[in-house]
């Protein structure tokens, strides 16, 4: 009996639907754990399927497909180390597909462990796409036998345990776990405590990527009984990276191995938009992005995103100026735009503008200007940048930040047409925090340049939509640093009016928020979808009825 064990992670990037795609990364990570003379090779929980799939998974020809792609990727890594995979599986004659996590050697499948607890919370729908399985007991590769707690099962101690008691050596825990500021914090968290109740040795093996508005980090690791840190894979970057493990007179143990510095705050936030971007509009067929650059912060921090993701030949700024537009935005938005590398353009609103308002005069007559006009404005815009994205192809990216979208400050068919939002979850005041950031720092594998990609003057400049003379946005709404805790404390929190007015807020400040918030549902309804940061996003996290008329009495 060998007294040695290597153990292959592929921290993979997978695409929604694409099987032969993802079976061909996993055959080619096979590849390289063989060259390495692995025992077996792991990838992540759903990688052949994707995930989330959503209700893409209630269709029996997806799960069929899925089979027999397995069932050749199985037969092609025949000769070799053991291939442990996750993918949607539906037995027949069960109502449900299951999440399933594959182990075949040989050309067989040895193990099939079907995923136990559902989550069924913020993001997670699982109990409406899978049945939920039997605990599994270990089983054998090799010297070593191996307990496999699925994603959610690691979060709770009775599959761990009963892995435990039925002669598991080594806990794999494979994962689609996605981004939220703070989470790594509670995987460890989690994960140590599982190490401490088993006195085994575990890994956490994340996926990679970007689906829809969910971001996978990565980050995998690998813990020792009692917690003991071993290995750190990247956060937000593919990885495949060889474990060895030996055998001792207290068990298996892993031997110490690299640890990748992990990024938090503010430049974890930013390298997830990053990589939300990059891959929503690669795996949906795009390679270039067209935005509007206003000379404000929130389209500069977009621009720096875009450019990171795609490169600045691939970004398309273009700057919509009328009347009410200052010579500082102009100013600003070519140091954006130059810094990054980035095309400019410049289109005047002003021709199209009289136009509108030349047709809309007899109807509008004795009236007088109001919201009305400023809007036209807007989705003059919205217009402009939609026809450049129709003829050359271009994802239009709109650039609102939570704020605002929160309470609606945005127009809708205006600036919150686009195809995708990198910054819908994220308030102003933590966006001023990762636009400093950015110009400080850097990631290797970001696609811009480096160095102060946005002048200081957009950043600290007062806020303004420019729609009409001297217009800032505290005219309309609080100072963003009042306005963000109470959105904060009503959203993120779910505190009531009555704890928030305790926390030093004026009540009839609160209650024009609360207000806002609930008549812009319709507005989110209908916005692009964008990068989930908090577990509060709006969408999946936050799931509201449009038409409301409840208002908490307190």
């Amino acid at each position: 009996m060998s007294d040695t064990f290597r153990l292959t992670l592929a921290q993979l990037n997978p695409t929604m639907g694409d099987l032969e795609g993802n079976a061909a990364q996993a055959r080619a990570a096979w590849t390289t754990a063989k060259t390495a003379g692995a025992d077996m090779i792991a990838l992540p929980e759903m990688f052949l399927t994707g995930y989330q799939p959503q209700d893409l998974v209630r269709k029996p020809a997806f799960a069929a497909h899925a089979r027999a792609v397995l069932d050749t990727l199985v037969a092609d890594c025949s000769e070799g180390p053991a291939l442990a995979i996750g993918l949607a599986a539906w037995p027949e004659g069960e109502e449900k597909p299951f999440n399933s996590y594959v182990v075949a050697r040989a050309g067989k499948i040895v193990a099939e462990i079907h995923k136990h607890h559902l989550p069924n919370y913020k993001v997670f729908d699982e109990k409406r796409y899978f049945a939920s399985g039997d605990i599994s007991g270990p089983f054998t590769i090799g010297p070593v036998r191996i307990g496999t707690p699925i994603c959610e099962d690691a979060w709770y101690d009775d599959v761990t345990e009963t892995l435990a008691e039925t002669g598991a050596e080594i806990l794999l825990v494979p994962n689609g776990s996605p981004y939220f500021r703070g989470k790594q914090d509670v995987r460890y968290s989690l994960m140590v405590a599982r190490t401490v109740e088993t006195r085994l040795p575990l890994i956490y093996l994340n996926m990679v990527g970007g689906q829809d508005d969910q971001i996978f980090d990565g980050a995998s690791f690998v813990l020792n009984p009692g917690g003991q840190l071993t290995h750190h894979l990247p956060s937000f970057e593919s990885s495949v990276v060889h474990i060895d493990f030996d055998a001792t007179p207290d068990g298996w143990r892993a031997r110490d191995g690299n640890k990748a510095p992990q990024p938090d705050g503010p430049g974890a936030d930013y390298a997830a938009m990053v990589v939300a971007l990059r891959d929503y509009m690669v795996k949906a067929g795009f390679d270039r992005a067209v935005l509007g650059l206003s000379g404000g912060v929130d389209s500069a921090i977009v621009a720096a995103i875009a450019t990171d993701a795609l490169g600045p030949e691939n970004v398309h700024c273009v700057m919509l100026p009328s009347e009410y537009t200052s010579e500082h935005s102009l100013e600003d938005a070519r140091g954006v735009a130059d810094r990054l590398g980035c095309r400019l353009d410049i289109l005047p609103i002003s021709g199209p503008r009289a136009a509108v308002t030349e047709a809309l005069e007899p109807l509008f007559e004795g009236t007088t200007p109001d919201l009305t006009e400023e809007n036209i404005q807007s989705r003059l815009r919205g217009l402009l940048l939609m026809a450049l994205s129709n003829k050359f192809g271009a994802m239009l990216l709109t650039t609102g930040n939570k704020s605002e979208v929160a309470v609606g400050y945005s127009t809708i068919y205006g600036d919150m047409a686009g195809g995708y939002n990198p910054v819908k979850d994220l308030y102003k005041t933590d966006l001023f925090e990762v636009c400093r950031w950015r110009n400080a720092n850097t990631m290797d594998w970001f696609k811009g340049p480096a160095g102060e990609v946005m002048p200081e003057r957009v950043i600290d400049k007062p806020p303004s939509a420019e729609l009409r003379d001297d217009q800032k946005d505290e005219d309309s709404l609080p100072p963003y640093p009042v306005l963000d805790d109470i959105l904060k404390r009503l959203i993120d929190v779910e505190q009531s009016v009555a704890e928030i007015v305790a926390s030093g807020h004026d009540r009839d400040v609160v209650k024009h928020i609360e207000k806002l918030i609930y008549l812009s549902e319709y507005k989110r309804f209908q916005s692009a979808p964008g990068a989930r940061l908090s577990q509060r996003a709006f969408w999946l996290d936050r799931r509201y009825p449009i038409v409301n008329q409840w208002r908490d009495p307190s």
